[in-house]
């Protein structure tokens, strides 16, 4: 396995948990403009679940087109080909094999929609062969690969976009801007919660042959070679760790993400994680389906927690974030903003210390948004303008990923931001990621 040398990747981990910027060398090749009445072929890599949602997005936009699609189940590829054909009149080209797709010429951008052990490899590979590239969050299954990502992203003049598109939603912009004015004092604790009542066990279920029209080999790639289980397939491949993060990288990267950025944070000092399979201590899934994560910052703490089969999440909303000042408590999550104050009394009169703030609901679609977004700055070459590049999504991906590393652990471990590395050789080792199957990390 070809890998970063350990000093090299644990520095760029220091800057990506700090939130710094890296700004890539210009190029000295002439860079492709596109004007906005220049067509822009798209090509999808993982067409089910949210890859095919992010192609809708896309598709809803001017002078966007959808020319090809790679998947390893054939089901998938005939259902989508279908799809599109009603929306657009003309079958794309197909492939089973990402890396056939990326030789296309005429594919401009593509969408990555596979699986999390997959996005390093899929992303590293459309960038060196010059496509813009939107993936889907996290942005990979390792904070390594988080890493190689982000090189690979710098160094080249293609644009990256990454799917945490709460970033695109018009009431996470204005709760940022509210937290950041300062009105709600110092805040002492952030809190993140994902609750899925709609989740329900993973049954066990017995190894079988792959579904015919499914290169299973393929789909396995860079993990561990093991029997197909159809539980480990499609969409419950989140619970299982050889492929994904569960809910702490699945939804904690969304609401991670707003919370960070609102704060500037930098890289924590300590992450302390507790949890396990506490709702369905028998079913097939690997990831805890309960779980509290509790960085440390400077000033304050940020607590991240999830649970599975219940919806009472804090104040009352299944999802969300709060920042909890010594002023007030502003509350946002993908229904609207609004800001509880605190009290005081003043001359034996009780009195808000700020003014409340009712429910402000959000306009539009933030995906159709993220996704505008993505092409506008296409058209107009411009990273800057990106609401989530690939900075913005390793500070999100890595930041979960040391809530993992913490739960796997069992301890209280210490990030040492001048070393870049953490402090516990056992949870030093997990920042690595682990290819398989004669795939290699990425070489940047």
């Amino acid at each position: 396995m070809s890998k970063l040398p350990r000093r090299k990747f644990l520095q760029q981990t220091t800057l990506a948990t700090a939130g710094l910027s890296l700004s890539g060398s210009l190029l000295a090749n002439p860079v492709s403009i596109f004007g906005a009445n220049d067509r822009l072929n798209f090509g999808l890599i993982g067409c089910n679940g949210m890859g095919w949602s992010n192609m809708q997005a896309h598709l809803k936009l001017p002078n966007v087109t959808c020319i090809a699609l790679a998947d390893v189940d054939q089901r998938v590829l005939d259902r989508r080909t279908g799809e599109l054909k009603k929306m657009t009149g003309k079958a794309p080209k197909l492939y089973t094999d990402y890396r056939k797709m990326l030789e296309n010429k005429d594919i401009d951008v593509v969408i990555i929609g596979t699986p999390d052990h997959w996005h390093c490899l899929n992303m590293v590979d459309a960038l060196q062969a010059g496509k813009h590239v939107y993936v889907e969050k996290p942005l990979a299954n390792s904070i390594e690969e988080c890493n190689v990502m982000l090189k690979a992203a710098n160094a080249s003049d293609k644009l990256v976009q990454v799917g945490q598109w709460q970033r695109s939603g018009q009431q996470y912009d204005e709760a940022i801007k509210y937290v950041q004015s300062g009105k709600l004092g110092q805040i002492r604790l952030v809190k993140c919660w994902a609750y899925q009542g709609w989740m329900n066990p993973v049954p066990e279920k017995p190894n079988t042959t792959p579904p015919a029209g499914v290169d299973y080999v393929m789909w396995l790639g860079p993990a561990p070679e093991r029997p197909f289980n159809e539980n480990r397939f499609h969409f419950n491949f989140r619970w299982f760790w050889d492929y994904a993060g569960g809910l702490m990288t699945d939804w904690g990267v969304h609401e991670l993400d707003i919370a960070l950025f609102a704060m500037g944070a930098k890289a924590p000092k300590s992450i302390l994680a507790s949890g396990g399979k506490l709702a369905y201590p028998d079913d097939a899934s690997e990831t805890p389906d309960t779980l509290q994560t509790v960085y440390e910052f400077d000033n304050y703490n940020l607590l991240w927690e999830h649970a599975t089969g219940i919806d009472g999440g804090p104040y009352g909303r299944t999802e969300g974030i709060a920042f909890i000042g010594n002023n007030g408590t502003l509350i946002v999550n993908r229904g609207g903003w609004e800001v509880l104050p605190e009290g005081e009394r003043v001359e034996g009169e009780w009195k808000n210390k700020i003014d409340r703030v009712e429910l402000t609901k959000p306009e539009g679609n933030a995906l159709d948004k993220h996704a505008k977004n993505f092409v506008t700055a296409i058209r107009n070459n411009d990273k800057s303008a990106l609401a989530c590049g690939v900075e913005t999504g390793s500070v999100a991906a890595i930041t979960a990923h040391m809530g993992n590393i913490a739960y796997k652990t069992g301890k209280k471990i210490y990030w040492e931001a001048t070393s870049g590395s953490f402090k516990d050789s056992e949870a030093d080792a997990l920042v690595s990621a682990r290819y398989h199957n004669g795939w290699e990390l990425p070489k940047v």
